[in-house]
């Protein structure tokens, strides 16, 4: 049977950029032109989700720390101490906090002392606790909770660099600057960690489209905010590809494919922890009241990655939640791809699209933004629309052809690094010239 790269190869496909974008659900300003998709070729096999009520295992809520102007790495005097602040990652904390704990962590070294509380024991805080040892940092993390109770752990975990990031007009031209280099970093870094030590590991992801999109149009469920739209560099855009009707077992007429980052938050959080104390850190439970309280430290140095904790304990009233929850089936080996916008509950065309998520804990079922409310309790009405609306589309979906393999995602032979994204060749191309049987 045919490679499936060869297959990619072989198509009259779009191939273009952006598959952060388009696997993530997020916006691009670049224009796109869909040519004529070829005439229908041996249909992509696929295994089908068994989505049901009682294959339910569990939901969980999780708070997404927004803040509308995007992120904070900055730092500020408090009397003696230096507080360098690292906050406010919305829905995009796994998929930036290596590049902002990289900021952070440059700020840090401006500074003499080189013991360092950090301040958070998410995603954020791990990373930033990782870069600052690996620049010579002796590290103390206090936090309130640890993995698998943090906010992280709640997270989607694809490689989403701008879910959630921005308010209304709250991009500026230096924290563009800023976004960018740490989305760049933190990419290169999830590709170093790929392997399941630290579940991480490229997947294909399906956008369903009821039609093609104009030149310059975004495909149905792909298009995000204006404030998020053009925020990623080219570097980071890896190639999609169209399939029409007769070339994919889906229920809608076309679907985009592509490649992206998942990361598995259960394992890579625990991961995180094992690494930073094999290499020296401590990790002490302990709350913070306010500013003050921080006075008690023995470190000078302060980094702050308490998230939507900022809002009290740095009085950072910007900063609100975006409620999210996942529900979770009973893991299915086999499936080895994920949904991400351009499917939404049938009869509710204007609700949210739905997006899933194999992993080894479960299948996560998503697809809800509630801004600016509190509650940890599960929205019922919007599990409902989720699961029954994934039960719709998998029910739909055309079962594998009996006798023929089944296709898995095909994981690139080596993670396509930035120095050669950034040289304009795609990756996806450059490993299906280096691949055997393929040209």
């Amino acid at each position: 049977m045919m490679p499936l790269m060869a297959q990619v190869g072989r198509r009259t496909a779009l191939k273009h950029g952006s598959m952060a974008l388009m696997g993530l659900g997020l916006g691009s300003c670049a224009s796109r032109t869909s040519p004529p998709v070829s005439a229908p070729a041996r249909r992509l096999n696929l295994p089908v989700v068994r989505a049901a009520w009682d294959r339910v295992v569990r939901t969980t809520v999780g708070l997404r720390p927004h803040r509308p102007g995007g992120f904070l790495v900055a730092a500020e005097k408090l009397d003696h101490k230096t507080i360098v602040h690292n906050y406010g990652h919305g829905g995009a904390g796994i998929s930036t906090s290596w590049g902002t704990g990289y900021l952070a962590t440059e700020l840090a070294l401006q500074q003499e002392d080189r013991r360092a509380a950090v301040l958070g024991c998410g995603a954020a805080g791990l990373t930033a606790a990782r870069q600052l040892q690996r620049h010579g940092f002796d590290v103390t993390i206090y936090a309130k909770s640890v993995p698998p109770d943090t906010t992280s752990n709640m997270s989607w975990a694809g490689f989403t660099p701008t879910s959630g990031l921005l308010g209304p007009g709250g991009r500026t031209p230096a924290w563009v600057s800023q976004f960018q280099r740490a989305a760049e970093i933190s990419y290169r870094q999830l590709q170093f960690l790929v392997g399941a030590d630290h579940g991480v590991s490229w997947i294909d992801t399906y956008l369903g489209m009821r039609r093609l999109p104009e030149s310059g149009e975004e495909p149905e469920g792909e298009a995000g905010p204006s404030d998020e739209a053009g925020l990623l560099p080219a570097s980071l855009q890896t190639g999609q590809e169209t399939l029409g009707p007769g070339e994919h077992p889906f229920p809608s007429p076309y679907v985009r494919r592509g490649t992206t980052i998942r990361v598995e938050p259960s394992v890579y959080l625990d991961a995180l922890m094992r690494d930073v104390e094999l290499f020296g850190a401590r990790i002490v439970l302990r709350t913070f009241a306010g500013p003050r309280d921080l006075m008690a430290l023995g470190e000078s140095l302060i980094v702050n990655c308490t998230g939507l904790g900022s809002r009290d304990l740095f009085d950072d009233q910007t900063m609100l939640p975006i409620k999210g929850q996942l529900t979770h089936l009973i893991p299915q080996p086999e499936i080895d791809y994920s949904t991400f916008g351009g499917f939404s509950a049938p009869g509710q065309p204007g609700a949210m699209a739905i997006h899933m998520m194999p992993r080894r804990d479960g299948i996560a079922l998503g697809g809800t933004s509630e801004r600016n409310v509190w509650s940890m309790e599960p929205n019922e009405e919007a599990r409902q629309r989720v699961v029954n609306g994934f039960i719709q589309l998998f029910g739909a979906m055309a079962p594998p052809v009996p006798g023929m393999l089944v296709r898995r995602s095909m994981a690139p032979r080596r993670a396509p690094g930035l120095d050669r994204l950034t040289h304009g060749t795609p990756w996806w191309r450059s490993i299906q010239e280096e691949a055997p049987g393929t040209t």
